[in-house]
């Protein structure tokens, strides 16, 4: 008898017995300092479909530029500064969270205000990973890993504004084709 190598497995589907515990749509608690905000998107894969199982893990640093590891365990307990948030049957997701405040870049630079995103869900061996910046920000045009992006290819990293609601930011995600988002390799 020959044995056949098993093949590889691949991140997701996420079960809600495994998954529920580690579910947090809200990085920031209602009172902790900083800019509210409530962000919005779909995954949708190169043909414009939603993507129904896919989880957004996010990590940022507070309105300071302060990430949640290097604060005391007093403010710890409002800013998480890290969420994981499940996309619905139809691709969408939602979060609550605040515009982190800019953070030290490479050499001596600074980074514009962002959210770091890893993207997982089934079929993928690996994580995906992104960022999102926020609309309007003067820091987006000095940012150092903004900048190694084709300037055509930014907008996929930028969440744009509700005209009718200010705290309200739409990011959508696109894992193919002529708008696809900007992934990085890590």
């Amino acid at each position: 008898m020959k044995l056949a190598p098993t093949p590889s497995q691949t991140v997701g589907p996420f079960f809600s017995i495994g998954f529920d515990p580690l579910r947090c749509v809200e990085l920031a608690a209602p009172g902790v300092a900083g800019e509210p905000v409530e962000i919005e998107g779909q995954v949708v894969d190169g043909d414009g479909k939603p993507v129904p199982d896919a989880v957004l893990e996010i990590w940022q640093a507070d309105a300071q530029g302060v990430y949640a590891e290097s604060v005391d365990s007093s403010t710890k307990t409002l800013f998480r500064g890290f969420g994981r948030v499940p996309t619905d049957e139809s691709g969408c997701f939602r979060f609550t969270t605040i515009k982190p405040g800019a953070v030290a870049g490479p050499g001596e630079s600074t980074q514009a205000p962002h959210l770091a995103v890893s993207l997982f869900m089934r079929g993928l061996l690996l994580r995906l990973v992104t960022r999102m910046y926020f609309p309007d920000e003067r820091a987006n045009e000095r940012d150092p890993i903004l900048s190694l992006i084709e300037p055509e290819r930014r907008p996929t990293l930028i969440a744009t504004a509700d005209a009718a609601n200010p705290i309200r930011l739409r990011w959508d995600i696109q894992l193919q084709g002529a708008q696809e988002t900007v992934f990085f390799d890590c």
